[in-house]
């Protein structure tokens, strides 16, 4: 499942504070649940902002790193949205972090737009970067337009990527 694929109609932006609670409440319960199966442990944290649910689950011990790779948080996010999607009846937009692994990965992503600014500061046209999901193209347009540059998306599925250049 590609975390890209349009959303109904009935989006999150739409979604009450309860809703949204009630998404992370629903996603933490189904990521407890394989957590018990697994064996691991980790405590699990909800939070709303952005018209989003955040599931965080922290401590544990080295196990639960396994599950804090980029393709497996992924892999956990998508079949969350999918358990809180059979529960409601509507998509998910919720995100989900184990470890935080996406704490990481946000400063790996700015890494990445510094890199693409000096680039064009340089005196490159634009800089394309690697392919990532929805949430992560989001963070990266965010960051980019605060630094005064261009950003759009291009491709398709998950070969969809940021290009940066000047505004």
């Amino acid at each position: 499942m590609s975390t890209d694929q349009t959303a109904p109609e009935h989006t999150t932006d739409e979604l009450s504070l309860a809703e949204l609670e009630a998404d992370g409440d629903l996603a933490a319960d189904y990521i407890e649940g394989l957590l018990d199966i697994a064996d691991l442990d980790g405590d699990i944290d909800i939070d709303v902002a952005n018209g989003r649910a955040y599931v965080s689950v922290t401590g544990g011990d080295a196990e639960l790193d396994r599950l804090a790779g980029a393709d497996a948080v992924q892999a956990l996010q998508d079949l969350t949205r999918l358990a809180v999607q059979a529960k409601t009846g509507r998509f998910s937009r919720l995100i989900i972090d184990i470890g935080g692994s996406r704490s990481a990965r946000e400063t790996e992503l700015k890494r990445m737009v510094d890199a693409a600014v000096a680039q064009i500061a340089a005196g490159r046209i634009e800089v394309e970067l690697e392919p990532m999901s929805s949430y992560e193209r989001k963070l990266v347009h965010d960051d980019v337009a605060q630094r005064g540059y261009f950003s759009e998306s291009r491709g398709e599925g998950r070969d969809r990527r940021l290009v940066i250049r000047n505004a």
